[in-house]
């Protein structure tokens, strides 16, 4: 069910998206809300900052980590311009956010030139048919790191 407390947040992630292009980024925007307040709102900074993973949602989701103390976001909702893209998706899938909302679709990005079908395709097919390949190196010096947080009895776990 949608409210119109959702349609309010929805509408702050465009107004934050819209003031990104005013600003010289790109045309995306998100905010994190907790019990019905917005915790964090962010845009696109991928050209201002010169940092291709400033998406405007995982730029929100740190500032809403930073705010709240922690780096579970549980019981948070993310309301963003657009459909996320995989990276995105993958950060709020990480972040244990409890519902996604959002305005536009990728295909709508993908009509304007953000268009990331290239990598929902690229992760269906086998590592040696990627353009960008992936070499597996030192498994067995890495495994021993892995065993080592595995046997930790103190570690935090995420």
């Amino acid at each position: 069910m949608i409210s119109e407390q959702d349609k309010v947040f929805m509408r702050e992630a465009v107004r934050l998206s819209r003031e990104s292009v005013e600003n010289g980024g790109g045309p995306f925007g998100a905010v994190i809300v907790k019990d019905g307040k917005i915790v964090a709102g962010s845009s696109n900074s991928v050209t201002l900052e010169n940092d291709p993973t400033a998406h405007a949602e995982v730029s929100c989701i740190r500032k809403a980590c930073k705010a709240l103390g922690t780096f579970d976001l549980s019981g948070c909702d993310i309301y963003t311009s657009c459909e996320p893209c995989p990276m995105c998706l993958g950060a709020i899938y990480w972040a244990h956010l409890d519902r996604i909302f959002y305005a536009n679709d990728r295909k709508d990005a993908g009509a304007i030139g953000f268009d990331d079908d290239f990598i929902y395709e690229e992760m269906e097919k086998p590592f040696a048919a990627r353009r960008t390949p992936l070499i597996q190196l030192l498994r067995s010096e890495g495994l021993q790191v892995f065993k080592m947080w595995d046997q930790k009895e103190d570690k935090t776990e995420y």
